[in-house]
């Protein structure tokens, strides 16, 4: 699975263990070990900047999620009729940690188990889980809930 980081926040981030979870994440998914994700840590400033580009919301988020192939769980092959699998390319995370740290701060953990937590819930974004409605925020939150316990009864 090719998983690369890019820290460009200014902020201390256990890069490796984000890249150990998203890859935890993504075999619970069932998502090709070879597909490519990228998770991007940006500032403050940047993440206004894209969250008022991409989603016309006027201040920091803390995180985003751009998808490129649209993969799906159990995308263990590309399905082509000459049986070669096709990873592809599932798309980008962005996170913002000093946002995750306020949000730990007032949910009363880390800045680590909140980036570990947004991780998770921006991998789901990029395999097409949303939570507009009602049973579309069960189903997400229930999974994102059930891949993070077993992310860390396996540590």
């Amino acid at each position: 699975m090719s998983i690369e980081v890019l820290n460009e926040s200014g902020a201390e981030a256990d890069e490796e263990t984000l890249v150990r979870l998203a890859r935890h994440v993504l075999d619970g998914m069932q998502i090709h070990p070879m597909a490519e994700l990228s998770l991007l840590l940006v500032d403050e400033t940047a993440m206004h900047e894209l969250n008022l580009k991409w989603m016309g919301e006027d201040k920091a988020t803390d995180v985003l999620a751009f998808p490129m192939d649209e993969l799906r769980p159990g995308h263990l092959s590309g399905g082509s009729e000459d049986g070669v699998t096709d990873p592809g390319l599932l798309g980008d995370v962005v996170l913002c940690p000093v946002v995750a740290e306020r949000q730990g701060k007032a949910a009363g953990h880390s800045t680590q188990d909140e980036l570990e937590l947004l991780c998770t819930h921006g991998i789901l974004h990029l395999l097409g889980y949303d939570h507009a409605e009602p049973e579309e925020h069960a189903e997400m939150f229930g999974l994102q809930g059930k891949l993070l316990e077993s992310w860390r009864e396996s540590r």
